[in-house]
């Protein structure tokens, strides 16, 4: 195992996992799509799904898939993130510059698979909405309390899931397909349950990959890309996963 590979493993993970979520929102959203006004639990449950296929497919890595994860197993005081991959500089950088990478490469090939429907006459705040999160409410300390709680229930289940399967890293590195089953219904039910306040980025990458996606890309009539608001889902999430990580030493003990 090494860096290259791990890389890999992380865009090919996280740009499956941004394809099928950025998807599904399209699908909800987009006035041309046939899959027009089937709601939030539509897209709670093909997020989890979508976690679920992105884990599976970046199993050399351990699934991370998100800076926050990440950053949660350092902080959790773990010395490898898989066997032979150390936790350190090097490492942290490479899962985390990976799912930037990745989370940008599953937007961009989401619109692609949804060009025409963006072509239509749609709202600004829609087609933005599909690339990445927004609040109901503005205000941006109770966003990134909401997100921070939000992400450190995510941090806090899947290190709990690690310590019980004795890996200390992610439930996907020991359990496979039922690891990564067990993460996405994790997603599910905290979509279903804390999505409602912000959308429930819960992952730094897979809002900011996405917004770049949308700055960049060619869609018609698109408006802002609301960088002010950027910085919440990836503050947010950070700081859950690290409170995660910090936390599990004596609330999940060995």
């Amino acid at each position: 195992m090494n860096l290259a590979t791990i890389f890999l493993s992380e865009v090919v993970g996280t740009a499956m996992l941004l394809l099928l979520g950025t998807g599904v929102v399209a699908n909800n959203l987009l006035p041309k799509s046939k899959g027009h006004g089937s709601g939030t639990l539509h897209i709670n449950w093909a997020w989890g799904l979508a976690v679920f296929s992105g884990v599976l497919v970046s199993y050399k890595s351990g699934g991370h898939l998100n800076p926050a994860v990440t950053l949660g197993i350092v902080a959790s005081g773990a010395k490898e993130f898989v066997p032979g991959i150390a936790v350190d500089a090097a490492s942290i950088a490479t899962y985390i510059g990976a799912q930037l990478v990745g989370a940008f490469i599953g937007a961009v090939l989401a619109w692609l698979a949804y060009k025409k429907q963006f072509e239509e006459d749609t709202p600004e705040g829609v087609k933005l909405g599909i690339f990445s999160t927004g609040p109901e409410i503005r205000s941006p300390l109770w966003n990134v309390i909401t997100e921070a709680i939000a992400t450190f229930v995510l941090v806090f289940v899947v290190l709990g899931a690690g310590k019980f399967t004795g890996s200390g890293t992610t439930p996907a590195a020991n359990l496979g397909w039922l690891g990564a089953l067990g993460v996405a219904l994790l997603v599910v039910g905290i979509g279903a349950s804390l999505g409602g306040p912000t959308g429930y980025a819960i992952n730094p990458a897979r809002d900011l990959g996405p917004r770049i996606a949308h700055a960049i890309l060619p869609i018609p009539n698109k408006g802002s890309s609301d960088w002010g608001y950027a910085w919440v889902p990836i503050v947010g999430p950070i700081i859950g996963g690290v409170i995660a990580g910090l936390t599990s030493g004596f609330l999940l003990p060995a």
